[in-house]
């Protein structure tokens, strides 16, 4: 935990707006401005600060792109709209979790092998209730599509013999329609 993490709300608030207004910079200005208010942080703290708040906006902004595009391509589609977003976490968290391999393995005498084990096992937990999640889902999809086939069978069903053909005809253009149905 930094020093920016240990300030008050409002100023720490504050202090991101500064950053994203001087796109990311002026942290040496930063620094005093802190001292002014009665916090003594280095502009190296300040830099460090610009740069996660920088990852962070850039992370939203992907993201956000990315749910533009999975809405466009699947517009009407809350189905695929929400498999893609799921699709979009676990990518997120597989990265995230290579990310944090290769800072192991570059700093092993900061992470601790008790905080590698704990850091594993939130993830395998994260993991596994996205890919439960993603069964469910698909399950789900599985069951309104059936039931969307069913009832659109039966209509085609009724229609067939109210406009004339025979029960037999009627019953072909029905299993037609569920071809492919369970």
């Amino acid at each position: 935990m930094s020093k920016i993490d240990l300030l008050p709300a409002d100023l720490r608030a504050e202090l991101d707006r500064r950053l994203v207004a001087n796109a990311f910079g002026g942290s040496v200005p930063l620094s005093e401005w802190l001292a002014e208010q009665g916090f003594e942080i280095s502009k190296t703290t300040v830099n460090e600060r610009a740069k996660k708040l920088k990852r962070r906006l850039a992370a939203i902004s992907a993201s956000t792109e990315a749910m533009k595009m999975v809405a466009a391509t699947a517009p009407d589609n809350a189905v695929d709209r929400g498999s893609a977003i799921i699709g979009l976490v676990q990518t997120d968290l597989f990265e995230a979790l290579l990310e944090f391999q290769e800072a192991a393995e570059q700093d092993s005498d900061e992470i601790s092998p008790a905080q590698r084990i704990a850091l594993y096992a939130k993830t395998a937990k994260s993991i596994s209730e996205l890919t439960r999640a993603a069964i469910i889902r698909e399950k789900w999809a599985g069951d309104v599509r059936e039931k969307t086939l069913l009832e659109a069978a039966k209509r085609v069903e009724s229609a067939a013999i109210a406009r004339g053909l025979s029960a037999g005809d009627a019953s072909f253009w029905r299993k037609t329609v569920l071809m492919g149905v369970k």
